[in-house]
C-alpha cells in the first residue's frame, strides 16, 4: 500500500495545531513525534532517523550566519527602547511639517529605517504605533490614512535590508545573505517610494485628511533645526549606512556587521544619555525572547523536516510541484498563493522553516534565480501581513491603538497600501532586473 500521503497529512496536522494557537515549535515537534510512531507502526518510517537529530541540532548551533539574528534584533531594540527612533520621527516630522501629509511621509521614511534596523514586523509596527499614531491623531490626520501608513511602513522590515527575515530566508534557500540583501534593496526602496507617492497624491487631492503641522509645532529657528538634524538624524542614519555598506562592499559579513551595529547603537544611546542598566536589561530581554523563539522554531522544524523526509513527503511534494501545468509560471502561481495564504495565520519564521525547504528544491530544479525568488517571497509575505481579516500587522497595531481607533478604520486604511504592494510585487516578478541590477 502506498503511504506517501502521510507527509501531506503531517503538514496538515501541523497547520491544524497552529490554527488552534499552540506554540509553533511544540506543534512542529509534537507532530513529528506522533507521525514518527505512526510511520514506524506501519513499517514506513525507521526510528533510526532520530539518530541524525543531535548532529542536525549541533549543525544549527554551528551555523555562523544565524548569529546575525540576535545582533540585528539587539540593534533595532536599542534604537527603539532608548528613544532614538522616537526623536528621529519627531525631527523628520518637523522637517516635512510644512507639507500637507509631511508627518505621514516622515512615518514612511522612519518606518523604513526602523524596519531596516529591526527586521521584525511585530516590533516595527508596535513601535511606530506607539510613537507616531498619537501624534498624527493629535494634529488632525484621518484615522484610516494614519493607521494604513503605519502598518504598511512597519511591514517594510520584510524586504528592506539588513533584515532578520532575509537572514533566515537566505539560510533556508542556501544562498548568500549579502547577495539577498543587495538584491532586495531596490525592491524595498521602490515599495517605500510607492507609499510616499500615495501619501503625496492623497494629501494634494484631500488636504483635510493630512494637514500640515501647526506653526507652533514647527516654530524652530533654522540654526536650531540644523543642530537637531545633526544630533538626532545623522548618527542613526550613518550607523545604518555603515552596517549596510560594510555588507554590500564585502568589508564584513552580515554577522560581523550586525555586531558592529549593536555596538554602534549602544554608543549612540550613550551619547544621548539613555544608556543605563534598565535600558540594557530591556533590550537584552527583548533580544533573548525573540532569538529564543526563532531557535526553538528552528529545532522543531528540524525534527519536522526529518520525519517528513523519512516518510517520503519531500519526494511526494517535489513530484507534484515540479509537474504542475504551466511549468515555472504554474509553480510560481501555486507557490505565491500558498505563501500568501499562510501569511494570514503564521509568522514568517514558521513559513521559512516549514514551507521554504519544500519549495526551494523545486525552484532550483526549474532553474529559477534563488535570489530573485527570495525577494519575491519577502514581498509576497509583506502583502499577506497587511491583508484583512487575518493580517498579523493589523492585529499588532490594534493592540496598541487608542480606543477611538476602530478595527474597521485599520482595515479600510490598509487597502490602498495592499494594492500598491501587489503592484510592486508584479513589477519585481515581471522585471527581475530590479533584483539583479546591483548584483551585476
Amino acid at each position: 500500500m502506498n503511504y506517501d500521503w502521510l507527509g501531506v497529512a503531517m503538514f496538515a496536522g501541523a497547520l491544524l495545531l497552529l490554527s488552534f494557537g499552540y506554540p509553533v515549535a511544540f506543534s512542529l515537534g509534537g507532530v513529528a513525534i506522533i507521525f514518527a510512531f505512526i510511520g514506524a507502526a506501519i513499517g514506513e518510517f525507521s526510528l533510526n532517523f532520530f539518530n541524525a537529530m543531535p548532529s542536525r541540532i549541533f549543525g544549527i548551533m554551528a551555523n555562523y550566519t544565524l548569529l546575525a539574528i540576535p545582533y540585528f534584533i539587539f540593534l533595532g531594540s536599542m534604537l527603539e527602547k532608548t528613544g532614538i527612533a522616537e526623536k528621529l520621527l519627531e525631527t523628520m516630522g518637523i522637517l516635512f511639517g510644512r507639507m500637507r501629509g509631511g508627518l505621514a511621509l516622515a512615518v514612511v521614511i522612519v518606518g523604513a529605517l526602523l524596519a531596516a534596523s529591526t527586521g521584525v514586523v511585530a516590533a516595527t509596527v508596535v513601535a511606530m504605533g506607539l510613537i507616531s499614531l498619537p501624534i498624527m491623531l493629535r494634529y488632525g490626520y484621518n484615522k484610516e490614512l494614519a493607521t494604513g501608513v503605519i502598518v504598511a511602513s512597519g511591514t517594510l522590515g520584510q524586504i528592506i535590508p539588513p533584515s532578520v527575515v532575509l537572514v533566515v530566508l537566505a539560510d533556508q534557500l542556501g544562498i548568500s545573505v549579502g547577495d539577498l540583501f543587495i538584491g532586495s534593496l531596490i525592491p524595498g526602496l521602490l515599495m517605500a517610494l510607492a507609499f510616499c507617492l500615495h501619501v503625496i497624491i492623497v494629501s494634494f487631492l484631500k488636504p483635510d485628511v493630512a494637514p500640515a503641522l501647526p506653526e507652533s509645532v514647527r516654530n524652530i529657528s533654522g540654526k536650531a533645526l540644523i543642530q537637531r538634524v545633526i544630533k538626532v538624524m545623522i548618527p542613526p542614519l550613518g550607523l545604518i549606512l555603515v552596517v549596510l555598506g560594510s555588507i554590500f562592499f564585502g568589508i564584513a559579513t552580515p554577522t560581523e556587521a550586525g555586531a558592529v551595529g549593536s555596538l554602534g547603537a549602544m554608543i549612540l544611546a550613550g551619547f544621548n544619555g539613555k544608556l543605563n542598566w534598565d535600558a540594557i536589561k530591556q533590550v537584552c530581554d527583548s533580544t533573548m525572547r525573540i532569538t529564543t523563539m526563532v531557535i526553538f522554531i528552528l529545532l522543531g522544524s528540524t525534527a519536522f523536516s526529518l520525519v517528513f523526509r523519512g516518510l517520503n513527503g519531500d519526494r511526494f511534494m517535489f513530484d507534484i510541484l515540479a509537474n504542475l501545468p504551466g511549468g515555472k509560471i504554474g509553480f510560481l502561481l501555486v507557490n505565491m498563493l500558498v505563501i500568501f495564504l499562510l501569511g494570514f495565520f503564521i509568522d514568517f519564521f514558521e513559513i521559512a522553516f516549514i514551507v521554504i525547504p519544500i519549495f526551494a528544491p523545486v525552484a532550483q530544479t526549474l532553474g529559477l534565480d534563488l535570489i530573485w525568488y527570495g525577494v519575491i517571497i519577502g514581498a509576497n509575505l509583506q502583502t499577506s501581513f497587511l491583508t484583512p481579516p487575518f493580517g498579523f500587522a493589523l492585529f499588532y497595531l490594534r493592540g496598541v491603538a487608542p480606543p477611538e481607533i476602530k478595527t474597521k478604520d485599520i482595515y479600510r486604511g490598509v487597502i490602498p497600501f495592499i494594492l500598491l504592494q501587489l503592484l510592486v510585487l508584479v513589477l519585481i516578478i515581471s522585471f527581475p532586473q530590479l533584483v539583479n541590477f546591483l548584483l551585476t
